[in-house]
Order: C-alpha cells, then structure tokens, then sequence
C-alpha cells in the first residue's frame, strides 16, 4: 500500500514538474519542450493575396478567400485586379463609427467590419485605450465578412462598395445608428448592406437586400464568416489555459468548439447543417458571433484560407429572385464581452461562449451566486470573499469530519512512528502492525480524503467562473489590487498564498513514509509558485479557503484535545 501511494506521488510530482517547466519556457519566448501547441508556432499572416483552401461542406468551397491585412491595398477609385468594374463613386475607405459601447471601423471593400475596440473594458497594457477584439494590421487579422456565391458572379466581401451618407456617432437622444453599403449591379445582382447599432447594446443588426437589377432570375447563397489568425490573443498569460479558436451552436448539438490545429489537419467533426445557432470565434473574456434567425437553413464550415489564418461561418441558399424583386435576409452579428446575462438575452446557447467546460452544470449556479453578492457588495473582491466563505459553511459538517480524521491520525501519529522503526526491517510484518493500530484507535487512514475529494469539483468549477469572468477585468479590490484579472504587482497575494499554504501542510499529520512527507512539502511549493502569474482574483479566492480551512481545522483539532502542532519538514 505504502509503496503504491509513494509511486503515484512520485508520479504526480514528476509530471507537475514536467508541465511547470514546459509553461516555463512559454513564458519565456521559447517553444515548449515536451506539450507543444499550435498556436506557439504561429507566425503572422503572409503578404499577398490569401489563396483558397478546401474547406468543410461543398457549398462552402466557392466562399473567396479574404485578403491578408498586409496585402497591397486598392487605390481609391479603382478596382482591385479581378474584380467586376463598379461605378466611380465606389472607393475604397474607411469609416469609423461610435456608439456608447463601442468604436467600430468598416472597410467600403465587402462593407467588412475590420476593427472593433470597446469603451467599457480597457487594454491591459494601455489603460487609456479601449480593449481592441477585430483587427486588421500587419500583425493581426480578425475581420468579420459577408457577401454571395452562387453559379454567377455576385457582389463578394472583395467588391467595392459605396458607403452611403449619414451619422456616424450615436448622439445623445439617438437610440441607434444605421451604416449603409452599396454595391454596383455585379452580374445583374445588387447587394445593399445595413448594419443597425444601438444603445447600449454589442449586437448589431445585419440586413441584407439581394436586389436582382437583371433579365433573368437568379439563386444566390449569401455566407458570413469570421476570419482570423491562430495566433494567441496579445497578453493572454502562459501559466494558465483558456480557449482561442472557432466554436458553432445548434439545437442537435449543442455548443461545440474547433481547435485551430484540427482545421489544419482536416479533423472538424461537427454539425454542417442546422436551422438555428451561431458561428463564433472565442477567446479569453470575449467573442465574436453570426447569428441567423430560427428556421433559416443554412451550412456551417470551417477551412484554412491561408498560412495561418482561418474561417468559420454560415452559408444560406435564397429562394429564386426574379428580375426586378429583392431578397432580404436579417442577421444579427456580435462583437462584444462575455457578460453571461448578456449573451443569454441576445440568443439562446450563445452564453455558452464563456466556457466552463465539464463543470458548467456546477458553475453557472456559482456565478449566478457570485453576480447576486457583488449586487448588494459592489465590489467583486469582497464578493469572492463571501462566496468562499458561502461554500465555507455550505461544507462545513464534511469538512469537520475530513479535520476530524485528520486530527485523529496526528493523534496516533507518535505511537506509528516508533513501530516502524522497530519494524523497519520487517515490511510486511510492519504492514500489518500499522493495520492493526488503525482497527484499535478506530482511525480510518483516508477518512480525511474522502470528504475533501466530494468538495473538489466545485471548487474547480469556481476557478473557472473566476478565470472566465470578465466583470474580473479592471476590477479592483483593495489597496494595490486594481485589476483582479491580473496578476498581484507586488507578489503579495501570491506570497500570502504561499504561507498559508506551508501551515495548512504543518497542521496536517505527517505521512508514517520519509519519502512521502518531504513530497507533502515540495508539492504545495511547486503549485504555490504557478500562483504568482495567476490573477489575482483566483489568488484570492485560493487565500480566502486556506485561511478559512486552517482556522476550521485549528478548532476541531484543539476540540480534540490534540493540540496544535507543526510537521515541519525533515530533508536530511
């Protein structure tokens, strides 16, 4: 038993050492040495126009492929090469628009939205400028487009197209704003493209008129997709995971995400069809999202359209337009943070971009908790505070129990201690030895595992809601904590962690192994360490449950009458 329990210590303590340096070497601008990812070899988009791909679903191959940011640009009143001839007044510029929320940059090339920055949230390196999500520049490609395929030619997101006057600020009294694209007749098609903002909010309406200005009727497929790099998001940390890549939702399906690498290596099993949903692009605390009305049929795909640069998207075959009529489709596009009540009220399954994975079933009522305490607290550190310390007392008769055992065990742990080393040299005999004082004292050795393992998933499942807030971004605390999505500036929270941590592993009784008690020790280090990169909203989640389980511990123990004592470690 002893030598089982020591082989898969040695075996925990191995692999956390083999992850730490991986992350280590991230983290300092390497390549990790033993788990590489994909999105560490990145590089950035290649000049030049992006070539096509083969993609998922057969009506999504004839989907253009989009330019690459640093591609040479079209001089204003011309048409880039291979593209139909469009009247003098389409040229190509930019527009930028504001509304309370949001500052938003469209391309007249494909009426493309290619830049979006947010008033609310802040970056994290340049605390005067919003938080950029779509971008268009030598470094990032992040753009979200629209337009037609079909056995013609049909207004693209690579036609120029002329903007139509109007505000472009969302002024006191106005409740929303109307940016308008149009395009020239492009194979006896028109497309007129009108994106409606409003208040307060970060889903825009998306129309689309399909306006058949020919002889002959037509059948075209209007697609919206998200294009971006696979680079990792700028700032994201290397110490701890989340999320960057493609996701879609369907009814039959559910919520299903795309890591980049699997589009690379053709390995996308998902839904290709469906009559409702979205197709997203998810990172750390925001997304981006087409969503099309229930009951529209339409065809989801993935696909690489150049060297580092991917798609997800939709297509939806129009019903026969004839000469002289218009096709409206309406869609909605978001671009915003992962505020969860948000999200649930602009479409269903679409809060499930904040992920939690596995433990969503946990989570979500521990969130729902948690937004209820900072509504009469108003401050999300204090908030993290009183819902561990809610667990706290939620667990309280478990915990007594595990503490209880625990108590016990350091109680006998003198009179273990002298029998193996009278029976050092007899393993088996000493085995036996130590089973029978158990029976005798009435101590159950893992009785202190059993009730702490039942409490673990939540637990996690709280990391997760704390790491995946973004109500955590530029929140501050108290004093020097400004910001709980960062990490500690002064290393104080994780120097605090760290102590409460090494007597929390005192107070317990020392394992009867040499060998085991030392790993007892370099284990809670070696984790303790990781915490001084973390943010500090998890570091003080993790403080707050140390200090209250040393505190309920200390009492159950002093109840006992085992005073409080210090296993300190033993490395000679």
């Amino acid at each position: 038993m002893n030598d089982i329990r020591r082989t898969i210590l040695w075996v925990i303590f191995g692999f956390s050492m083999v992850l730490l340096w991986d992350q280590w070497q991230v983290f300092n601008g390497h390549k990790a040495t033993f788990f590489p990812s994909s999105t560490q070899s990145a590089k950035a988009p290649a000049a030049g126009v992006a070539a096509s791909a083969p993609v998922a679903g057969a009506a999504a191959s004839s989907v253009p492929a989009p330019q690459a940011a640093n591609a040479a640009p079209a001089v204003p009143g011309t048409v880039p090469t291979g593209a139909p001839s469009l009247a003098p007044a389409a040229t190509k510029e930019r527009v930028v628009v504001n509304t309370d929320v949001l500052t938003l940059t469209f391309d007249s090339e494909g009426g493309t939205l290619v830049h979006s920055a947010f008033v609310k949230y802040k970056d994290q390196t340049h605390k005067d400028q919003g938080f950029v999500l779509l971008d268009e520049s030598a470094n990032r490609v992040y753009v979200a487009q629209t337009g037609l395929i079909g056995s013609g030619s049909f207004p693209t997101h690579k036609t120029l197209m002329k903007l139509v006057p109007g505000e472009r600020s969302l002024k006191d009294g106005l409740n929303e704003l109307e940016v308008k694209f149009e395009s020239a007749d492009v194979g006896g098609v028109k497309m007129v493209k009108t994106y409606t903002l409003k208040r307060g909010a970060y889903d825009i309406a998306v129309r689309h008129d399909i306006v058949n200005t020919g002889t002959a009727a037509v059948s075209p497929q209007l697609y919206l997709q998200l294009v971006r790099d696979g680079n990792k998001p700028p700032g994201e940390s290397s110490f701890y995971s989340t999320f960057t890549g493609p996701a879609i939702y369907t009814d039959a399906k559910k919520y299903q995400k795309v890591e980049f690498k699997d589009i690379e290596n053709n390995k996308v099993d998902v839904e290709k069809q469906a009559s409702n949903g979205y197709a997203a692009m998810v990172q750390h605390y925001f997304a981006s999202a087409w969503i099309l009305g229930d009951g529209i049929k339409r065809d989801l795909f993935f696909r690489k359209v150049d060297t580092n640069l991917y798609a997800v998207g939709m297509i939806t075959s129009l019903d026969t337009i004839a000469p002289g009529t218009t096709k409206t489709i309406d869609s909605k596009f978001f671009v915003g943070p992962q505020e969860e009540k948000t999200l649930e009220a602009i479409s269903p399954g679409l809060e499930l971009v904040k992920d939690y994975g596995w433990l969503t079933i946990l989570a979500k009522p521990l969130y729902w908790l948690l937004d209820k305490l900072h509504g009469f607290i108003h401050n999300w550190g204090w908030s993290i505070v009183a819902l561990v310390l809610l667990l706290k007392v939620a667990f309280y008769w478990l915990n007594a129990k595990a503490y209880a055992s625990m108590a016990k065990m350091k109680a006998i742990n003198p009179k273990i201690m002298e029998m193996r080393e009278r029976l050092k040299d007899k393993p088996q005999e000493m085995q036996q030895a130590m089973m029978k004082i158990y029976r005798e004292e009435k101590v159950n050795p893992m009785g202190g595992c059993f009730p702490i393992m039942i409490q673990i998933p939540v637990f996690i499942a709280l990391y997760w809601v704390l790491l995946s807030s973004v109500e955590m971004r530029n929140a501050p605390w108290i004093g020097w904590i400004h910001d709980l999505s960062a990490p500690d500036p002064f290393f104080i929270l994780p120097i605090v962690m760290t102590l409460t941590t090494m007597l929390q592993t005192a107070l317990n009784p020392a394992p009867p192994d040499p060998m085991q008690a030392k790993l007892m020790w370099f284990m809670p280090l070696i984790f303790s360490v990781m915490f001084f990169f973390f943010p500090a909203g998890l570091v003080l989640y993790w403080i707050t449950n140390n200090i209250l389980s040393i505190t309920q511990q200390w009492v159950i123990n002093t109840r006992m009458g085992v005073p409080p004592q210090f296993n300190l470690p033993k490395f000679n």
